[in-house]
This record gives C-alpha cells, sequence and structure tokens, in this order.
C-alpha cells in the first residue's frame, strides 16, 4: 500500500512514538524518585536527618517519658541532657509536678518560672500546629511528675532526598527527549543525503549535455521523484538523439542543394549572359537584366545556406590573427561604393586613418561586412544613405553601419528568412566580438565590436 512508504507517515510514526513513551517516562521518573527513599531503613533516614519525620520523633520522645517512670529529678535531667545530644538543634526543658520549671536547652527567658494552668494552657494552644513543632509527655505516663517538651524548628524538618534520585530522573527525561531528537534528526538527516544526491545528479559532469540516471531505492515521495527524474532523462535522451538526427540530416540536405542548385544556376547565368550578345528588344533586355540579379540573388541565399550549415557544424574555417579594422572596412566600402552609387544610395565613410587592431578572421569580417551591405540594399534601399564609420566607445573602437529605411520591423518585399543576419551573429560570436543593433523608423545602426573582458 501507499501509505505503508509515504514520508509523512513514518513522521507521524515518530511523532506518535514519542507521544505514547512519555506517560510511561513520567511514572518511572516518579517511581525512581520516590523508590530509593522508601527501601531506606528507618535508623538510615534518622541518620540522614533525625529531625525529617515527626511522627517518629513524637513516638520516640513519649518512650523517653515513659522510661522516666519514677526516676529522680537527677535522673531526668541526665536524660535531658543525653537527648539534647541526640537532637542539638531541638530545644527540650521539663516542668515538675508542682509546675516549677526545672531544666532548659539551652537556657530560655520566655518560659515562665512556674507554671499555672492559664500558662499552660496558652502554651498549648501557642504550640499546636505552630512553628517550631512542639511534642508533650507526661514523666513517666503520670501527670503528678510534671511534664517534658521537645520544640524543633520546622525548617530542620524537611525530609532530604538522595541527589542520584533527582539525577535518575533528569536523566531519563533528557534520554526520552534526545531519543526523540536522535530519531527526527536520523529521519530528516537520510532525507536531505537522498535529496543532495539528488541535486548532484541533476548536474552537468564531465560536460554532459543531459544528467545520469540515479538508481532508486524507496518508494517513497523522493523514489517517486527519482522515478520522474530518470523518465525525463530517458525522454529527453531520446528527443536529443532524434534532434542530433534531424539536425544531421537537414545539415546534409542543405548542403546537397546548394551543391546541386549551383550547377543549373550557372547554366542559367551563362545562357543569360549569351542572349545579351544577341539582337533583342528592349523588354527582353529588361527581362535578361532581371534574370540576372535574382540569379545573383540565389546565390547568394545558396552562399548563406552553405555557409550557416558549416557554421553550425563548426566546419567553416575560422583563423583569428590581429587585423587592421579600419583599413579592411575601408576596402569593403570602396569595394561596395559603385553598387551603391548604382542604386542611387549616397554612402558616407568616416572610417578612421588611425589603425584599429582586433583580433578576427579577416575573411570573415568581409563577409560580415558584405552581409551588413546587402542587407541595406536589399531593405533600406529607400533611405537613399549607407553610413560606416568608427566611434569610440567603452571597450574599444566601434565600427558602426547605418542607413535611413523604414526601420527592421518594417514590412519588405525583400524581406527573408533572416539568414544573413543569423550568419553575422553566428560570426561575431566565434570571434569573440560583440554586435549591437539599434532600429526605429527613422533607420537602423548595427555596431561591432570587441568584448569586453
Amino acid at each position: 500500500m501507499k501509505w505503508r512508504h509515504s514520508l509523512l507517515v513514518k513522521y507521524l510514526c515518530i511523532v506518535v512514538f514519542a507521544m505514547l513513551i512519555w506517560p510511561i517516562v513520567l511514572p518511572m521518573a516518579a517511581v525512581l524518585y520516590y523508590l530509593p527513599h522508601s527501601f531506606k531503613t528507618q535508623e538510615e533516614n534518622r541518620k540522614t536527618n533525625p529531625y525529617a519525620r515527626g511522627n517518629d520523633i513524637e513516638k520516640s520522645w513519649h518512650g523517653e517519658a515513659k522510661k522516666l517512670q519514677g526516676a529522680g529529678d537527677e535522673g531526668i535531667d541526665k536524660r535531658i541532657r543525653e537527648l539534647k545530644e541526640k537532637y542539638p538543634k531541638a530545644d527540650l526543658f521539663w516542668v515538675d509536678g508542682s509546675g516549677k520549671t526545672r531544666l532548659t536547652l539551652p537556657e530560655r527567658s520566655d518560659l515562665p518560672a512556674v507554671w499555672e494552668a492559664a500558662d499552660t494552657i496558652a502554651f498549648m494552644k501557642k504550640s499546636y500546629n505552630g512553628d517550631p513543632f512542639t511534642t508533650v509527655a507526661f514523666v513517666g505516663e503520670d501527670a503528678s511528675q510534671g511534664f517534658m517538651v521537645m520544640q524543633i524548628p520546622r525548617v530542620l524538618m524537611k525530609e532530604e532526598r538522595p541527589l542520584y534520585s533527582d539525577r535518575y530522573v533528569i536523566g531519563i527525561m533528557l534520554l526520552a527527549f534526545g531519543l526523540f531528537l536522535f530519531m527526527s534528526w536520523l529521519f530528516f538527516y537520510r532525507i536531505r543525503k537522498r535529496l543532495v544526491h539528488l541535486e548532484e545528479a541533476m548536474g552537468l559532469p564531465d560536460g554532459r549535455e543531459i544528467p545520469h540516471p540515479i538508481a532508486v531505492s524507496k518508494k517513497d515521495e523522493i523514489g517517486q521523484l527519482e522515478l520522474a527524474f530518470n523518465r525525463m532523462i530517458e525522454e529527453l535522451t531520446t528527443s536529443r538523439q532524434r534532434e542530433r538526427k534531424e539536425e544531421g540530416l537537414r545539415k546534409q540536405l542543405i548542403a546537397n542543394l546548394s551543391h546541386d542548385l549551383r550547377t543549373p544556376l550557372t547554366i542559367i547565368r551563362s545562357h543569360a549572359y549569351s542572349l545579351q550578345k544577341e539582337p533583342i528588344s528592349a523588354s527582353g533586355k529588361s527581362s535578361l537584366a532581371l534574370i540576372e540579379t535574382k540569379s545573383d540573388d540565389l546565390n547568394r541565399l545558396i552562399d548563406n545556406l552553405l555557409s550557416y550549415t558549416l557554421l553550425s557544424a563548426g566546419k567553416y574555417p575560422l583563423q583569428r590573427t590581429e587585423i587592421d579594422v579600419a583599413r579592411l572596412a575601408r576596402a569593403s566600402a570602396a569595394a561596395w561604393y559603385p553598387v551603391f552609387e548604382e542604386e542611387g544610395m549616397v554612402m558616407d565613410v568616416g572610417v578612421t586613418e588611425h589603425p584599429v587592431y582586433w583580433k578576427a578572421d579577416p575573411q570573415w569580417m568581409n563577409r560580415i561586412l558584405d552581409n551588413l551591405f546587402q542587407n541595406v540594399l536589399r531593405h533600406a534601399k529607400s533611405g537613399g544613405y549607407i553610413g560606416l564609420r568608427t566611434e569610440e566607445r567603452e571597450g574599444g573602437t566601434a565600427l558602426m553601419i547605418e542607413d535611413k529605411g523604414p526601420g527592421m520591423k518594417a514590412p519588405s518585399a525583400e524581406k527573408g528568412a533572416g539568414i544573413g543576419l543569423t550568419i553575422v551573429a553566428l560570426m561575431v560570436k566565434e570571434m569573440h566580438l560583440d554586435w549591437d543593433v539599434v532600429s526605429s523608423r527613422e533607420g537602423t545602426a548595427i555596431y561591432l565590436f570587441p568584448r569586453v573582458r
């Protein structure tokens, strides 16, 4: 059953066990508290504290008075002194048959020298259940011989309990509480250990893309979580394998298509070039120019697709060296200048004459600039302007390409899949550079700059 493996049920069992053990611990503690004292003999109790038990003292006092039957004054005095040695902290005195106070140990001034009936009544009334504890007995159990009195401060009559019984009680209660704490700690320690193990398994050791599955040892809530984790890993592994297979097929398809399309495209361009030498009408010449333009566009698209495939596979050759980006940018602008001039666009070049060194691949940088220039030509030609210049910013000198077109969010008849900018992004990343795009309805500015360390 599921509840048998539940962590919640297990901890509730620990709590119930703690609640059930206290009714056993408390009586046991009480027994251990009183038991050692109850097994002690009366003589041992007297030695521990001779003043502790009032009933025993009173019984013993009457017994001593009975023994003095027929004893003379000297015999009574002697026995009183002996009892004083036995109870040194008690007050003892006796009064003879005529009411005269005889021996007081210690000396006291608050007692009447000769006792009248009123004095006796007042003394008995004052002493009844009072402090000090008072016991009175007739000498020889005969009122004609007088009476003897013992008084003990009640503070001396507190029964002393052995210290070890207190330690037993405290020890048992601490042991029970410690047992509960230990069981709770062990319970949560094991839970934490399993959770930490699961957390470690969620990491990616040895550069893996998918974590290792873990062994499931129990069927509780954490065990169910571990099972779900293993199922997720299995699904991720299957998905990643399928994705890699599809990615490989896609890259292979793009590479094959790029290769297969180049041959018919070359034939089309060669026949268009041959037709230009034939006498044809103005409309025919316009069609040939359109064919040649679209062939160039298709050729660039195929080239971009092949470059993207090689970049994604990490097979595009990269050689990063120290290059003068300012010089490379001026050379690229000079190559593109006739193209923009033919399209009626103004090209403003403001690149510094001073060297600007970046660690990059010159062929990749040329490809980036070509893609950006081509992007301006296709989508921002209506602005009639393209600018290329260098700007100082945090971390170094930036290369900026700007236009005055409608912006990147504006609709365009020439808008494609954006593979040109995707290639730019991949190349910038692989060369450890950065780029930033600022676009609005007034135009677009693209910044290329070294990555700030």
